[in-house]
């Protein structure tokens, strides 16, 4: 699994960490990540998880699965603004756009 290798070996340098920095997050052994990140071994499904939370990426990013929204960069950024907004927001005010947003879904139907 060529591209996870690469993909831990991306993250790491994002977080501008070390690969025993990486593994200590994590929780695993160095030698154990060292194997993932060399694509010598691969990881099961919930160390997968675990990787992901722990270097604050997802396992779709470090298994190179392409999110449509990639194709579509414009659409990903506006969706980010609003994700980044909607943090700021109450339950109630979120909960109104989530309708208003639903209802312009809606009316395209």
């Amino acid at each position: 699994m060529e591209i996870f290798a690469k993909r831990l070996q991306e993250r790491a340098k994002q977080l501008g960490i070390s690969n025993a920095e990486a593994a200590r997050r994590v929780g695993l052994e160095e030698r154990r990540y060292a194997q993932y990140a060399s694509g010598r071994r691969e990881p099961d499904l919930a160390t997968l998880k675990t990787i992901s939370e722990a270097l604050g990426t997802t396992p779709n990013w470090l298994l190179g699965v392409i999110d449509k929204l990639e194709k579509e960069p414009e659409k990903a950024a506006l969706i980010d603004r609003f994700s980044n907004a909607a943090s700021g927001m109450t339950r109630e005010e979120l909960e109104l756009c989530v309708i208003q947003a639903e209802a312009i879904v809606a009316s395209k139907k």
